[in-house]
Parts: C-alpha cells; sequence; structure tokens
C-alpha cells in the first residue's frame, strides 16, 4: 500500500477513535454555560434542598462515574453524552469545592492551592504514562479515564478559585467574572499570536472557564444584598440547560482532529 495512501488511512482511523469535540468558538461558548449550570444545580442539591456537600457530592458522584463509564464504552464520538459526562463533573466539582473549602476549615485559598497540586499531579502522572495530555490523543480507555479525572479536578479547582476571588478577596461577581475573562481573551491573543504550547493554552482556558462559570452561576442565584440576583437555582438551572441543548440542536459539532 502506498505510504501517503496508509498514513491518510490511519489518520482516518485515530479520528474515528477520537471521542471529544473539536475545539471552536461554539465549545468555549457551551463550556462556559455547562460550567455555570454545575455552580446552580450543584447549590439546588446541596443548599436548596438541603442535602449538604457529601449527600449531593455522593449523588453526583454516582451520576459521573455512571456518564464517564457510558462514555468509555461509546464507540465514537457523541456530543449528547460528552456534554451530558462535563456537566457531571462540573456539578460534582462544585459540591467537592464547597465541601473541602467550608467543611474541612482550611478556606478558599487551602483549598484552591490542595486542588491545584492534585490537577497538576495528574496531568503529570497522565503525561508521564500516555506520552501525551493532548485532545487528539485520547483514543484509548486508559487516556480516557486520565482526561475526564483531569477534568473533574479542573471543574473543582475553578470553583474554589472562582469563590476565592469573588468572596475572600472581596471583588464581587461582576469584577471576577471581568478578571477571570480578561485572563480568557489573553489566553486566546497567545493561542493565535505566539508559539507557546496549544496544549498548555487548552488546559489552562479550560481551567479558567470554571471559575467564570462559577461567578456568573453565584451572580444568578445569590441574594442582592450579596451582590447577585436571587433567582431560582432551579429556574436558572433549567434555562442554562435549554440553552446548551438549544446548541447542540442548531450547531454541528464534530470530533477533534487537531491537537490542542
Amino acid at each position: 500500500m502506498d505510504k501517503h495512501i496508509s498514513d491518510d488511512y490511519m489518520d482516518n482511523v485515530k479520528q474515528a477513535l477520537v471521542k471529544v469535540p473539536e475545539v471552536t468558538l461554539l465549545f468555549w461558548i457551551i463550556k462556559v454555560a455547562a460550567t455555570t449550570l454545575g455552580e446552580t444545580a450543584g447549590d439546588s442539591l446541596s443548599m436548596s434542598l438541603n442535602l449538604g456537600y457529601i449527600v449531593s457530592t455522593a449523588i453526583f458522584a454516582v451520576i459521573f462515574a455512571v456518564a464517564v463509564a457510558t462514555q468509555i464504552k461509546e464507540k465514537g464520538f457523541n456530543k449528547w453524552l460528552y456534554w451530558l459526562t462535563i456537566i457531571a463533573t462540573t456539578t460534582l466539582g462544585t459540591t467537592i469545592a464547597d465541601f473541602v473549602d467550608r467543611s474541612l476549615g482550611i478556606g478558599y485559598a487551602g483549598g484552591s492551592a490542595l486542588l491545584f497540586a492534585m490537577l497538576i499531579l495528574c496531568l503529570f502522572v497522565w503525561r508521564k504514562t500516555m506520552g501525551s495530555i493532548s485532545v487528539d490523543s485520547i483514543v484509548s480507555p486508559k487516556a480516557e479515564i486520565f482526561y475526564w479525572t483531569t477534568i473533574m479536578f479542573s471543574q473543582t479547582l475553578g470553583t474554589a478559585l472562582g469563590d476565592w476571588v469573588a468572596d475572600t478577596k472581596g471583588m464581587g461577581y461582576t469584577m471576577s467574572a471581568i478578571i477571570f475573562g480578561s485572563l480568557l481573551a489573553i489566553i486566546a491573543a497567545a493561542h493565535f499570536w505566539t508559539n507557546i504550547s496549544k496544549t498548555i493554552l487548552f488546559w489552562a482556558a479550560f481551567i479558567l472557564t470554571r471559575p467564570l462559570g462559577a461567578v456568573l452561576g453565584d451572580f444568578l442565584d445569590k441574594p442582592v444584598d450579596h451582590g447577585g440576583l436571587a433567582l431560582s437555582r432551579f429556574g436558572a438551572s433549567a434555562a442554562l440547560l435549554v440553552f446548551i441543548v438549544v446548541c447542540l440542536l442548531v450547531f454541528k459539532q464534530r470530533a477533534s482532529a487537531k491537537s490542542h
């Protein structure tokens, strides 16, 4: 077989095995909406329904485990299953972060430092084990496990960072959203106009969308005297879910074919 044809064939086979979406503007829009939904939905169980952080974490952990197991068993890219799993990681991350920050008594700074260390460790082990942490390398169950574990830690860290900046540092939800949004804009500029590793920039952006979602979620449902809009957590969650569904229905997504 001609080498060029053989290489093209292997590239097509590899892309068929990738079960994560192409990273486009649509990806980031849905990602922010999903992380905001994770904040409002997580608080709905732990606070509005008064289930507490431990019980809520246990519920979301089961949903996360089932979603990841189903995602790994899936034969190809399924956008509905992928984003369901993302939402599962962000709701779980919300309750875990709240438990670490508040119930363990180590505060937002301590919780953020602990979660950051765990995230870096996860990325390091993933890189040493699989040889790459780029999106297009996720073509095996082992790589998928590393991918979803890393995402779960990034979502949890993002929640803690968002609460730390908005509450402990007194920035408020609007200013915090501006801060995290500006950092994301800087990363986007670096993506287009520098030679910084696209993989590093991808994970930096992925982590930062979570605190942005966290402060946006808090802005929607926190009391007015705390700088929020005092909207119903259930209502805000429903609206965000509808927005995500509409995006998935209207716009097409395909599996990633590039390194990120």
